[in-house]
């Protein structure tokens, strides 16, 4: 009987080590999502938690039944791989000791708080050889996958983000709170470098811009708009895309992507109708690429994160993706700053 204790429990050590053990540093708000979907994800142990919040790392205890650590140190130490949901001035210094300690990254959006701790990031996660994927889940949303393997090269963007005021977030503005999930999607389509940003923003509810419009010119002649509000009466995540012979409209918040392209003979079981042009008839195709109804975008990010480390391959949303991004939104708050001061 001892013998067969002991098997056993060699046994459920061996796949404990095999498993990818996934530390969870903050657990608020977001950080409760995250957990019950690494509880999800075959392969992935939780090791434990940190969060300096007692009451808060108490009804996480009881309810998920996970180790909390009282010491960031500690936590590393028991883990391959860290998931960091605290807010975003203290994601440098959460992030370069993981790294140090060479484990796997995975950090929510925005990268850092500043410039500077973006830039020493991005050295130290080459320099450590890690994997490093930033938390732009829009990349994930199921409206936006749907149109992945479709030729994209737009040539002008339009992008709607409106929420309804929370205090939760208002540590930054609304161009590192909302506005950065579209500067990275859209430095993701547009394959060239920014030429030029003018941009306008007011400060309403909090100390930074609540509200702001942005203009961002590619050297491609690309030309993005982007709006957003986390004042608005009403929610809205839409982004529209123009490019020759096609329109793209990506509802991001009802999950719904729709296509209006010249049609072609291989468009079949699609609605078109004709339109008479200048260059004599036309025949548009309207189609609504499948989406998948139950398309969890905080889950298939996790899953990717995972992928890559178990893979050894690169992250779907690299270091230096988050890096350009926080750079345009950067660029974005000076030309803000600017336009105030004037």
């Amino acid at each position: 009987m001892r013998l067969v204790s002991i098997m056993l429990a060699l046994y459920l050590w061996a796949n404990y080590i095999a498993m990818l053990r996934v530390g969870v540093l903050g657990v608020g708000h977001l950080g409760k999502f995250h957990l019950n979907n690494w509880k999800e994800i075959e392969g992935v142990v939780i090791a434990g938690f940190y969060d300096p919040n007692d009451q808060i790392a108490q009804e996480v205890v009881d309810k998920y039944q996970i180790k909390r650590f009282t010491s960031v140190d500690a936590l590393l130490d028991a883990c391959d791989a860290v998931d960091i949901i605290a807010p975003t001035i203290a994601h440098f210094e959460l992030c370069k000791p993981a790294i140090t300690k060479g484990k796997h990254v995975f950090v929510e959006k925005p990268l850092a708080n500043s410039m500077d701790e973006a830039r020493e990031l991005v050295k130290l996660a080459k320099e450590a050889n890690i994997k490093f994927q930033v938390g732009h889940v829009e990349r994930f949303n199921p409206a936006f996958l749907a149109i992945k393997n479709m030729k994209l090269e737009p040539m002008f963007i339009e992008v709607h983000r409106l929420a309804q005021f929370n205090p939760r977030g208002t540590d930054v503005s609304v161009i590192l709170d909302l506005m950065i999930h579209d500067i990275d999607i859209i430095l993701n389509l547009v394959k060239s470098n920014v030429k030029n940003i003018s941009a306008n923003g007011v400060a309403v509810m909090s100390d930074t811009p609540d509200i702001a419009n942005v203009r961002i010119e590619f050297d491609n002649s690309c030309v993005a708009n982007l709006t957003s509000s986390r004042i608005s009466m009403k929610k809205m995540r839409k982004m529209r895309l123009f490019q020759k012979d096609a329109y793209i409209g990506i509802d991001f918040l009802e999950k719904k992507t729709e296509i209006i392209k010249l049609s072609s003979p291989e468009d079949k079981n699609v609605f078109t109708f004709d339109i008479e042009t200048n260059h004599g008839k036309k025949t548009i195709a309207i189609s609504n690429p499948a989406v998948a109804a139950d398309g969890n975008a905080i889950k298939l990010e996790l899953e990717a994160f995972k992928t890559s480390i178990i893979n050894n391959t690169e992250t779907a949303v690299t270091v230096m993706d988050g890096f350009r991004a926080m750079d345009v939104a950067h660029q974005i708050l000076e030309k803000i700053a600017s336009a105030i001061v004037h």
